[in-house]
């Protein structure tokens, strides 16, 4: 165990933050979510395994937290990408470019966002939590609305269209990430493709 100072009273918080941040490293270095346990996680935060209870219940308390951050992560990266953008198809397409390149370069984060293993019930994707998830999705259905306004879609139905490009560009990574010496297109060319088919823009 690595040492660690011992947070002031009021400091809760921080150390919620080193305990996500722990399990985030682990993620990151092992490239599983197997690889994060209470012990693997209090062990690389520096802190006695009981000392996690006052801020999470169990292990699946610590990856829904570190699904929040890695949803929110590649928002930010998607609008990174875009919010400069005025033609609203160069936005559309530098927004589907940020996705996969998120994909690709964080394997292990892309993992635990959408091949996790779950258990339980499914939850709704009406509660707070999960429209907060889905706001990178969002951004596709609002890229591909925006299209639509302006004249440079055809399509009917952005939701729907936006769903069948989220999947075939999960699918376009999803492969390469397992079948990785297969003689693959670019992938930047097989976003394009995508994206002018499934969203329909000129």
């Amino acid at each position: 165990m690595t040492s660690r100072t011992r947070n002031r009273r009021g400091e809760g918080g921080l150390l919620r933050d080193e305990i996500i941040l722990a399990a985030e490293r682990l993620l990151e270095r092992e490239g599983s979510e197997e690889a994060i346990t209470l012990r693997s996680v209090a062990r690389e935060a520096g802190i006695a395994a009981p000392s996690i209870y006052g801020h999470f219940a169990d292990r699946d308390a610590i990856l829904d937290a570190v699904l929040d951050r890695a949803f929110e992560r590649l928002r930010r990266h998607i609008v990174a990408a875009t919010d400069r953008l005025t033609d609203p198809v160069e936005s559309l397409l530098a927004g589907c470019q940020a996705y996969v390149d998120f994909a690709m370069t964080e394997p292990a984060r892309y993992k635990v966002l959408f091949a996790r293993i779950r258990s339980g019930p499914a939850a709704s994707l009406d509660e707070p939590l999960w429209v907060a998830r889905l706001a990178a999705f969002q951004t596709l259905v609002d890229g591909i609305a925006t299209c639509v306004k302006a004249g440079r879609s055809a399509s009917t139905d952005p939701f729907g269209d936006a769903t069948q490009l989220w999947t075939a560009m999960h699918g376009a990574v999803t492969l390469r990430q397992f079948v990785p010496t297969f003689r693959w297109p670019a992938l930047e060319q097989t976003v394009d493709e995508l994206v002018r088919r499934i969203a329909r823009v000129t």
